[in-house]
């Protein structure tokens, strides 16, 4: 991951195309790490993230190894305090991040990468990125760790239909449901995404959180905080089932089969 300002922006850009920018432990924690830098400089107004490769963010490692799930496991049996440090907290940071953030997304933004790319308070989308949570019926999972999609669609059906057909949104049908800003080529996506993010530093910092603030805490005040929460305690709670164990570790298997030993790890990967 890169991490760059200029102009009162900064610039988080995902750098680990070889594993379709993966949210490995690395990844994670390098993400949140420039947040903090981010939020820490009275000099950046806008948080813009972006991403090289074929696509945006390929979301989890399928085959679950992470160091927190793996000492989480060895201690109690379950990975509930692992995926709450790992995938709840951060996702809450990044909804909660006091000033404006923007996605600029192409290709493919899956799993837990498609949060890392709508909830940003804007997403632009390129004409060849498309969206998709697919846990459920590829995992057994109930989603993620913090299911945001109720609050990103308002629509029980369109969540429904989403999630439990594992459907792959393109980005013309995402703009239709309101889950990104707008659609651009992709040649012209960077390019439309700073030039709105310039727009916006235009105003005060103060006024940027302030805005930012209250419209947070409306979402907020419907519950979204409290549900995305509880996301990661029913996941737990599924994980403990035997139908839904045999799942995971069926896709697991299969993820450890197709990637092969000579990707296993970041280092192997690069």
């Amino acid at each position: 991951m890169t991490y760059g300002v200029a102009e009162a922006i900064a610039e988080i850009t995902l750098d680990f195309p070889q594993r379709g920018n993966l949210q490995d432990h690395d990844m994670v924690w390098a993400f949140d790490e420039a947040l903090d830098l981010a939020e820490a400089d009275y000099d950046v107004k806008v948080v813009l993230i972006k991403a090289n490769g074929k696509g945006f963010c390929s979301g989890h490692d399928g085959t679950g190894n992470y160091p927190e799930f793996n000492e989480n496991r060895e201690r109690t049996g379950t990975t509930w305090t692992g995926q709450s440090a790992l995938f709840l907290d951060p996702v809450i940071r990044l909804w909660e991040f006091p000033k404006p953030t923007i996605a600029a997304v192409h290709g493919y933004a899956a799993g837990g990468g498609s949060y890392w790319a709508l909830l940003p308070d804007l997403t632009i989308a390129s004409e060849d990125a498309w969206f998709q949570m697919p846990h459920v019926k590829l995992m057994g999972l109930p989603g993620a760790e913090t299911m945001i999609e109720p609050w990103m669609f308002m629509s029980s059906k369109r969540t429904f239909e989403y999630l439990y057909r594992r459907q792959k949104l393109d980005a013309a049908r995402a703009r239709e449901l309101n889950l990104v800003n707008d659609v651009v080529p992709r040649d012209k996506l960077e390019e439309t995404a700073r030039t709105i993010a310039l727009e916006i530093a235009e105003a005060p910092l103060t006024t940027l959180r302030a805005t930012k603030l209250m419209v947070k805490r409306a979402w907020e005040l419907m519950g979204m905080r409290a549900h995305l929460q509880w996301s990661n305690d029913m996941l737990t709670v599924c994980t403990a089932h035997t139908d839904v164990q045999a799942q995971i570790h069926a896709t697991i298997a299969e993820v450890i089969r197709t990637r092969g030993p000579k990707q296993s790890d970041r280092t192997a990967a690069r």
